[in-house]
């Protein structure tokens, strides 16, 4: 705590403020993936992510606060820095399942979350934010992203897909995505089902299916040239910084679900 009774020179009000003074100039990057329990291999999707990122050079911080994730100790509840674990070079973790909602404020809004992280790991140049869509949708509620979708090879993972991002264009006012797809690089389907999930979007929710890549779980984390032209793709949007946005249109989603996906 600083004393403000001591001499008026500047002096760090904790132990990171050199790191944010230094890393102040950075831009930084926010990935948002809506969490799907129906892909078995989420966790193969987030680190091949991570892997990619810190293999281009960056340095990378994986927020898992998915219901699944592993719960969040309490002292990271006072202090964010304390839980985060280097698991890799460049690659660090945070066990974060249920602080979202410790950072909501009066108008329901989870974005202070975000600020949370920017501000407990002042070195990281991307965060990957695997969270559930009410969750996302709190965070997101004044910020520009492209929400990830994930998917699999089977029915279940795509309805909750095209759940997730009916939610998130309702709440947020988002309308564009992206979809990982966890399945075998020979799936007949995989074209098809990205192609179905994009109508979907595009028809029922007016949003935009903007890309989409398959991550073979069994394959080879350095053949994935999909995933490093969507990734670069997101990248390109903005920053962390700067990012609000009017607050999200109240339109209504047309019509409902697609056959296909009830």
């Amino acid at each position: 705590m600083r004393d403000f009774y001591a001499a008026s020179s500047p002096v760090p009000l904790d132990q990171a403020d050199g790191l944010r003074r230094l890393f102040a100039g950075q831009r930084r990057h926010l990935l948002v993936l809506a969490a799907n329990p129906h892909v078995p291999f989420a966790g193969v999707v987030l680190d091949r992510i991570a892997q990619h990122l810190a293999a281009d050079g960056r340095e990378v911080l994986v927020v898992d606060a998915a219901a699944g994730a592993p719960a969040a100790p309490e002292l990271v509840r006072l202090d964010l820095a304390a839980g985060i674990e280097r698991i890799a070079e460049r690659v660090s973790y945070l066990p974060a399942r249920g602080l979202p909602l410790a950072h909501v404020d009066t108008r329901g809004s989870a974005s202070g979350f975000v600020d949370a992280l920017h501000a407990a790991a002042p070195a990281t140049e991307v965060f990957v934010l695997h969270a559930e869509g009410s969750d996302l949708a709190r965070m997101l509620m004044r910020r520009a992203a492209r929400p990830l979708l994930i998917g699999a090879d089977h029915p279940e993972s795509i309805k909750h897909a095209y759940a997730m991002a009916k939610l998130l264009a309702r709440r947020t006012g988002l309308a564009t995505f992206d979809l990982l797809l966890a399945a075998s690089a020979q799936s007949p389907r995989a074209g098809a089902i990205a192609a179905s999930l994009g109508s979907c979007i595009e028809n029922f929710l007016g949003g935009l299916l903007h890309d989409w890549t398959l991550v073979d779980p069994a394959g080879s984390a350095h053949d994935a040239a999909g995933l490093t032209r969507l990734l670069d793709a997101q990248l390109a949007l903005d920053g962390l910084a700067g990012l609000d946005l009017p607050a999200a249109a109240s339109r209504p989603i047309p019509g409902s679900a697609p056959s296909a996906f009830r």
